[in-house]
């Protein structure tokens, strides 16, 4: 059984996270906890809630880390999904109704797919 801990930070960091309408890079999270604590402690419960698989990582196509919640349907936590980027706002959606699929030769396994898509948003259409 994995212990977890629960300190203001991580709470205050997973409600921003919760009620975003897009993922969040590290900066962004940094600034809207307003000092709430460094940067190093923001990685630590990063990683930790992306451990804890309370939030997934995205990359986006620049190469920035967003990290959004997970959505568990029926207890099953897959990451599989689509996200798109806005090319005009940069804002990261993930977007649960979309079906990815790929096709790979038999000798290779898949252990983690980052299906990102990008255009505009129906922001900034």
């Amino acid at each position: 059984m994995k212990v977890t801990r629960n300190t203001v930070a991580k709470g205050a960091i997973l409600d921003l996270i919760t009620n975003s309408d897009s993922a969040l890079s590290h900066s962004e999270i940094h600034k809207l906890t307003q000092d709430l604590c460094d940067r190093v402690t923001i990685y630590r419960i990063l990683d930790r809630l992306v451990n804890e698989d309370v939030i997934h990582k995205i990359v986006n196509l620049d190469g920035t880390i967003k990290y959004a919640k997970c959505h568990h349907e029926n207890h099953v936590h897959i990451h599989n999904h689509v996200h798109f980027s806005c090319e005009k706002c940069l804002k990261v959606t993930c977007m649960e109704n979309v079906q990815p699929s790929y096709i790979i030769p038999r000798n290779y396994k898949v252990n983690d797919v980052n299906f990102t898509l990008s255009g505009l948003c129906p922001n900034c259409l």
